[in-house]
């Protein structure tokens, strides 16, 4: 009795590290998209080519778009004075699912951790700081998780911008001790950015 041929074992192996998928789940995956080549497999292959040609982080925000500046640093009605800012990319998507937030975001690619010996030069904190002053910023929203590594996160970024001139507020009610944004729903992440409070 033999296994699947050898290419077909690779692809279920690459999809197998995808998050949410484990070995058996990336076969069943893998087996699905082969039944339906012509309808799943061919164009979600070219649709990943694509992805892999152009995709790139924003060099202002770290958001992740197809030219330097992402659709939201590109666009001048974002520009309201107030800058989001969230652990990764998919807490952004998260926040923009809800359409509450109209400024610009800034995504600084993870939390402190001392446990994994990140500190603030692994961050995009230094970053932020500059676009404070460049963009003429009034309010930093920190959006991070409601984890101990966020909360330490969002106290440091407190600490380091106190001398400047802005106000610094964090999400509000509806974000549950260890949630993770991009598990909540809209509404619940509309009503906390819309009852947020000074940090």
């Amino acid at each position: 009795m033999s296994g699947p041929p050898s290419d077909i074992d690779a692809l279920i192996d690459l999809m197998a590290r995808l998050p949410g998928l484990g070995p058996r789940s990336a076969r069943r995956a893998v087996l699905h998209l082969i039944k339906k080549r012509g309808q799943l497999l061919t164009p979600l292959a070219a649709a990943m080519q694509q992805v892999g040609d152009t995709a790139r982080e924003c060099v202002n925000c770290g958001n992740i778009g197809t030219g330097d500046l992402c659709p939201i640093c590109a666009d001048e009605r974002r520009a309201t004075g107030e800058i989001c800012v969230v652990e990764d990319v998919a807490d952004l998507w998260a926040m923009e699912r809800s359409g509450m937030f109209k400024g610009r975001y800034h995504v600084l690619g993870g939390t402190l951790s001392a446990l994994d010996a990140i500190g603030p030069e692994d961050l995009h904190i230094p970053r932020l700081i500059d676009r404070i002053s460049r963009e003429g910023v009034g309010e930093i929203i920190l959006a991070l998780n409601a984890t101990v590594d966020g909360q330490t996160t969002a106290h440091y970024i407190a600490e380091q911008v106190e001398t400047l001139a802005i106000s610094v507020t964090s999400l509000a009610q509806g974000v549950p001790i260890g949630g993770e944004l991009d598990y909540l729903d809209d509404g619940t992440i509309s009503a906390a950015l819309k009852a947020r409070r000074a940090f």
